[in-house]
């Protein structure tokens, strides 16, 4: 029967066994910060256990002996079980996390990053500018940095309350209008991670996520000279048609006459890992289909439906966004 018992309780235990890897696991730290909150987590997980513990077996005990524990011991036992032990654990963790705390600010002004990448939390999406060695190079809902460098991420609001959070990188942040906040990130191994706005911030709160590539640093500055070019197929009639309707009023494309700043930079956006903020996969038809009626995709979103366009308008448009790399 207790191997019975001990079967069902591992079933039930694997679901939580299977979060905690992933793309967005706090238990999967991908970055030096990210690992010192998985450190904290462990430790107060543990001081709370030990807690539990002791005052659990000292109420145990009180309730085994009843009254034949005298008065002055059962008050030694209340005094160190029940208050000392409590409080001088809890004290040593608030001064281990307040150590820690060093770690996770901002860079200190005799500090110097090689990248500094400036994040704008919008409805719903992000806009991103990357400054890097006097250039600055614009892109949206996708981060990229290098492995072992440390970057300084800048972090801003031009609507209302939002929280930058990548899971596997680092802890969360307010990012609050009128107010600019600064967060720290070192990434330690490659991969691909999913971050998210953890503030709710209105109808499409829950897909408003962000894309996170930690990459080599020889293949991240190949990436940074690319990215400082014009966008190749910058001609054509999707170009035509993207221009015609006027598009570019509200998004930007290096190396054509779309110079909007109301919606997303879409320059390369073909190389991008997702659509709407992770909310679809980067294809040629979901671009369409986002053209076509974007509030169907995610809710409350500003950009107007362009249902009213020719199909093959809307066709070409998707093809020539698709292959801008």
């Amino acid at each position: 029967m207790g191997h019975r018992v001990s079967l069902v309780f591992c079933i039930l235990l694997l679901p939580t066994v299977a979060g905690c890897r992933g793309l967005q696991s706090t238990l999967d730290p991908a970055g030096a910060e990210a690992r010192q909150v998985l450190v904290l987590f462990l430790v107060m997980a543990v001081s709370a256990a030990l807690i539990w513990l002791v005052v659990a077996a000292t109420l145990l005990f009180a309730i085994r002996q009843k009254r034949q524990v005298a008065e002055r011991a059962a008050s030694r036992l209340i005094l160190w079980g029940g208050a000392f032990f409590p409080t001088v654990t809890v004290i040593a963790v608030l001064g281990y996390a307040l150590w820690l705390m060093p770690g996770l600010r901002p860079l200190a002004a005799t500090e110097k990053s090689d990248l500094r990448i400036e994040v704008t939390g919008r409805q719903y999406w992000w806009q991103v500018a990357y400054h890097y060695q006097g250039r600055t190079i614009a892109a949206a809902n996708e981060i990229r940095l290098p492995v072992g460098s440390r970057t300084e991420i800048v972090l801003k609001s031009d609507d209302v309350i939002h929280s930058f959070w990548i899971p596997s990188l680092g802890g969360k942040i307010d990012m609050i209008p009128g107010r600019e906040n600064r967060l720290s990130l070192l990434a330690e191994k490659e991969g691909v991670f999913r971050g998210a706005c953890a503030e709710f911030c209105g109808t499409s709160h829950a897909l408003m996520a962000l894309t996170a590539v930690a990459m080599d640093p020889a293949s991240f500055g190949a990436w940074l000279v690319a990215e400082a070019n014009a966008s190749s197929n910058v001609g054509g009639a999707g170009s035509d048609a993207f221009l015609r309707h006027g598009c570019g009023a509200c998004h930007r494309v290096m190396g054509t006459q779309a110079s909007g700043t109301i919606g997303p930079d879409l320059s390369r956006l073909g190389s991008r890992q997702m659509l709407a903020a992770g909310t679809i996969a980067n294809t040629e038809e979901n671009i369409a289909q986002f053209i076509t009626d974007p509030g169907a995709i995610k809710p409350g979103a500003t950009m107007p439906a362009f249902s009213m366009l020719p199909p093959q308008d809307i066709r070409a448009i998707a093809a020539w966004l698709k292959g801008l790399r």
